[in-house]
């Protein structure tokens, strides 16, 4: 893992089409803004997730998502 320190306004480059730019530090949030060509999908991690889980993941109850996580130990 690489690990850069940045300040608000600053930027990181991923490849030659993705900026990564520090838009702003409260306490322990920070805002980046991401600059990326249409077709590259920019997803916070939890969400990405979910996307890769597929729609059968999203739509089970909760108490059935607990049982799953119990069955596959």
């Amino acid at each position: 893992m690489l690990i850069l320190s940045r300040r608000t306004g600053e930027s990181l480059m991923v490849g030659e089409d993705v900026v990564v730019t520090v838009l702003d530090v409260k306490g322990d949030h920070v805002r980046l803004g991401v600059t990326a060509p249409p077709a590259t999908a920019v997803h916070r991690e939890e969400v990405y997730r979910k996307v890769k889980a597929g729609p059968a993941a999203r739509f089970r109850p909760p108490k059935q998502r607990g049982l799953d996580a119990r069955l596959h130990r």
